[in-house]
């Protein structure tokens, strides 16, 4: 176990865009079985912890306050502005109550605010990236970050939802089951651009999969064992894109049904020059690549070349399980 880091902490939250999603039958906890592999991307909401009421001490850290342990809760807070719903429907809120319950860590209560820059109800896994970053913030203040917490913190996220196993340590990772199975693929030798398209409504993941359940029946379980076979060779030894054959999206046909607008966002891209162009997870957002040496400066162009888009495009690029480490406030 390490030892407890000192609050303020700060963290980013990348968000993600899959690399091939097929999906399955629904299993028994009510989600679809899926094989994807999940990458991060340099686009990410920004988090900050520190002790709920504290008054700033000489050193600039905040004092501990009391908690309400005797009482037998802990009042932590989430603050998210511009995200509306009640808290219980927070994943970030829900993940602090979960390390709590599960771990039995009783330190006094947290603030944890977030600052939104990935699009919500979007496809790019922003409320799951919170909810990971939440619980790798947590990990570092109560000292339990050591070697193999990532799989304790995985398990752990496995009930918050079928993103946030995948997004503890920021990366690349082959998923399957209901997202509770990972597999950590090496990062991409060459890092990819990305071009997000965000859409101005949003589609919630529940419409777009009962879309996809009555538009085509789910893969066999015997096919996604072998597309999951395939994933994992195509993306060996850090290949940054595996064969288009590997990179359908089954999701994409339903976000497409329901959100038209998607269409005229795939066209854009490719007419901007990305090397594929696909809806991202549930949609609407759609995402870009851009391959090569020069991937990240051809995002760069392809984004200003659409910058009269509205809502405008967002210019990023394959990230990495350094981006999301919790840090001192003050080193950012």
């Amino acid at each position: 176990m390490s030892a407890p880091a000192r609050l303020p902490l700060r963290a980013l939250a990348p968000a993600k865009i899959n690399l091939g999603l097929f999906v399955g039958p629904i299993a028994a906890d009510g989600r679809h079985q899926l094989v994807t592999v999940i990458q991060a991307v340099s686009l990410a909401d920004e988090l900050t912890l520190e002790w709920l009421g504290g008054d700033l001490e000489s050193d600039g850290t905040r004092a501990r306050v009391p908690s309400d342990s005797g009482s037998g809760t802990t009042r932590d807070e989430v603050v998210c502005p511009g995200v509306s719903g009640p808290p219980s429907q927070n994943l970030a809120a829900r993940a602090l109550a979960a390390f709590r319950d599960s771990t039995g860590w009783h330190g006094p209560p947290v603030r944890l605010s977030i600052n939104k820059r990935v699009p919500v109800a979007a496809g790019l896994g922003g409320g799951s990236a919170d909810a990971a970053t939440a619980l790798r913030l947590m990990a570092a203040v109560a000292g339990q970050s050591s070697p193999d917490s990532d799989a304790r913190l995985q398990r752990l996220a496995a009930g918050l939802g079928s993103d946030v196993p995948a997004l503890v340590r920021p990366g690349r990772w082959l998923v399957t089951g209901t997202g509770e199975r990972l597999e950590l693929l090496a990062d991409p030798a060459r890092a990819l651009g990305v071009v997000v398209l965000p859409a101005d409504a949003p589609l919630g993941t529940a419409d777009v999969y009962a879309r996809a359940d009555r538009l085509s029946p789910p893969r066999p379980l015997d096919a996604l064992a072998t597309l999951s076979g395939a994933l994992r060779v195509a993306f060996a030894d850090g290949a940054p894109l595996a064969p288009r054959a590997l990179l359908v999206n089954d999701l994409e046909a339903a976000a497409r049904s329901l959100c038209p607008a998607i269409d005229e966002a795939l066209r854009q891209l490719r007419t901007a020059g990305s090397d594929m162009a696909f809806v991202s997870g549930s949609g609407p957002t759609v995402v870009g690549l851009f391959c090569g040496d020069d991937g990240a400066g051809r995002a760069q162009r392809a984004a200003a070349a659409l910058s009269e888009r509205v809502p405008a495009p967002i210019a990023a690029s394959t990230a990495d399980a350094e981006l999301g480490l919790p840090r001192p406030l003050l080193s950012f």
